[in-house]
């Protein structure tokens, strides 16, 4: 590396460090001002630093894997998580949680069943939930951060004892990282993490201008063409995978055989499944729910995940076609011949990339962005994952009555507890693939049936919550298990065969297992206490299964309406699917040269941002707190 993009790497770091540290001073106040920042912070902070801690670097290094094999049809991928639960949260459900005026997911389910022993089950379910899910992404970050490193820095950081490897170089590069992003976290809590995050995005978006201005400038249609075919570019699909390669590369086809996915349609199919119940269950009790607890009133909570969505995608899409473009230039005849090509190879692209083809000066701006990628989502997990283990636990079941700087102690106590844990999963991690595939298929699989049941259906209880999830937790950690032991077992046998499906197919039987352990944990016991429901329901005003508690209500007060928009609200859901999905295919046609198809995303993009306006911005802007 070239001194110059060393210089701005070190400058990025020392700059990042330092603001979250100078900024930890307002984060002594209190537990609210150390996770919700007091909610002080504006809206559009929020959306910024929400939208920075949803671009890291190992879901950018695996979209950029996708993209470079399977074509402009890999965005559909994204289904996984599912990106549009965005939507759904911009839509209705920012409004929804907003109202209950708590600190976290957990603590906000108790206004859901009440205080009994029920209620205080399904409290603390959600608690573990989100502390395995941030242990879970924390490994994820570890694993995606160590691989781009090593390939980009020159120094070997391998730790030998004699004979006996201790560290490899990833791993202590890794390490090192997390480190350094840890203190400032830990240090200034939700203070430090938005301030650094806002300053990390601007730099994202440097950073991904320039990859695509360099891409864009240096590579012709000619080259790029010369490599991709017609189909490559194809957003539509049929039930099977389309040939996606001419003959000459013919092992990218082979491969896209061999990994589980030329069923598309199936596959969509289950995305689309799995999608609309995981959208309505609502952001799981991690940094993005965090940051809608965090606005000031219920209108800005809608404004922020509005927001959030629309200064994503379009600048993380230009950065990862104008890597794509580089690698299919310079990089996919090499590739191609390597026989043992693997899709964990993939996940290697963007480093490759920046490692041999990005000029010096732009090189140090990327690696410092991509650095602010992994930073802000990474502090975005250690701010949220450790108030569940203060605030819900330790709090409420310990130590109720202590001073704020002794709870502010015990949060960055549980912070480094939380980051050692999530290293340590790490560490046995196969993949980025296989902790993404794990975290978007079997971990949120058992999460979604009770938090979907909990917006719709007055009768669902705590104890029914309780144990749907548990059923949904135990299932995805045999399902992560038996993925982890897959090398050992003996071909031929059942559980050989059910580790070789790919996990989103398995969604439907994590799914059935919680929809049992909910119905059956809500039927063998007692209704929630109707003053709960009451209070919740005038409060919250869901949509869904409410009328013994609507009638009730109406019976007290005439002027009471129920809820009546769930058609408005899932047709605005599917324009705002479109409208999301068109932000990713425009920098993904313009980069390519398909001027044609780029015009047309940016149509797509323009009328249904005018219908928005209409349907959800003129109707946010009504909202009284």
């Amino acid at each position: 590396m070239d001194i110059i993009d060393v210089s701005i790497i070190v400058a990025y770091i020392l700059l990042s460090v330092g603001i979250g540290i100078w900024i930890s001073r307002k984060a002594s106040k209190g537990l609210d001002d150390y996770f919700l920042g007091g909610k002080t912070i504006k809206w559009y902070l929020l959306g910024l630093s929400n939208g920075s801690g949803m671009f890291d670097v190992s879901g950018t290094s695996w979209m950029i894997g996708v993209l470079f094999l399977y074509g402009v049809k890999s965005f559909m991928f994204m289904w996984l998580w599912p990106i549009w639960n965005q939507i759904f949260v911009m839509m209705f459900l920012a409004v929804w949680i907003r109202r209950s005026k708590v600190m976290t997911g957990s603590e906000w389910i108790l206004t859901r069943f009440g205080s009994d022993r029920a209620g205080k089950a399904s409290h603390i379910i959600v608690a573990i939930f989100a502390i395995i899910s941030t242990i879970g992404f924390i490994a994820y970050f570890f694993e995606g951060i160590g691989k781009f490193v090593t390939i980009i820095l020159p120094w070997d950081l391998t730790l030998h004892y004699g004979d006996l490897l201790l560290l490899t170089s990833e791993r202590s590069y890794a390490l090192i990282i997390i480190f350094l992003t840890t203190i400032y976290t830990v240090k200034g809590g939700m203070f430090s993490v938005v301030a650094t995050e806002v300053v990390q995005y601007l730099i994202m978006i440097v950073a991904s201008v320039l990859i695509a201005s360099y891409a864009f400038i240096n590579y012709t249609d000619i080259q790029i063409n010369s490599v991709i075919t017609e189909e490559w570019k194809n957003v539509f699909f049929g039930w099977q995978f389309e040939t996606q390669w001419s003959d000459k590369f013919q092992t990218f086809n082979s491969l896209i055989d061999s990994e589980g996915y030329k069923m598309f349609g199936a596959f969509i199919g289950m995305t689309l499944f799995k999608g609309f119940f995981a959208s309505i269950a609502g952001p799981t009790p991690s940094y993005d729910l965090q940051r809608v607890l965090s606005t000031k009133s219920v209108k800005e909570a809608a404004y922020m995940s509005g927001f959030t969505n629309l200064i994503l995608f379009i600048p993380r899409y230009l950065l990862i076609t104008g890597i794509v473009v580089i690698a299919l230039v310079n990089m996919a005849p090499e590739l191609n011949a390597n026989i043992g090509l693997t899709g964990a190879d993939l996940e290697l692209l963007m480093p490759k990339v920046v490692n041999l083809y990005i000029p010096v000066g732009i090189k140090g701006i990327l690696l410092a962005g991509l650095l602010a990628a992994f930073m802000s989502g990474f502090s975005a997990f250690v701010n949220a994952g450790p108030a569940y283990i203060v605030n819900d636990i330790y709090k409420k079941y310990f130590k109720p009555a202590a001073t704020n700087a002794h709870y502010i102690k015990v949060s960055q106590i549980s912070s480094f507890l939380v980051v050692g844990l999530g290293v340590f999963m790490g560490f046995f991690a196969d993949s980025i693939n296989s902790l993404t595939l794990w975290i978007t298929s079997a971990l949120y699989g058992g999460y979604v049936a009770a938090n979907f049941l909990k917006w719709i259906w007055w009768r669902f209880n705590g104890w029914g919550y309780f144990w749907g999830m548990f059923a949904g937790l135990i299932i995805a950690s045999l399902q992560f298990a038996l993925g982890q032991a897959k090398g050992s077992l003996t071909e031929g046998t059942f559980l050989y065969d059910l580790a070789q499906v790919q996990a989103i197919y398995l969604f439907p039987l994590i799914f059935g297992f919680s929809i049992f352990g909910c119905l059956l944990g809500t039927f063998l016991s007692s209704p929630t206490d109707m003053e709960v429901l009451k209070s919740f329901y005038s409060n919250v005003r869901p949509w869904g299964f409410w009328s013994p508690v609507y009638k009730l209500l109406k019976t007290e007060d005439q002027a009471f309406e129920k809820n009546n928009d769930f058609w408005k609200d899932m047709l605005n859901c599917a324009i705002g699917i479109v409208w999301q999905s068109s932000m990713i295919l425009l920098p993904i046609f313009f980069i390519i040269r398909d001027y044609p198809k780029a015009i047309m995303a940016l149509v797509v993009f323009l009328v249904t941002t005018t219908i928005l306006k209409f349907t959800w911005l003129d109707k946010v802007r009504k909202i009284e707190d």
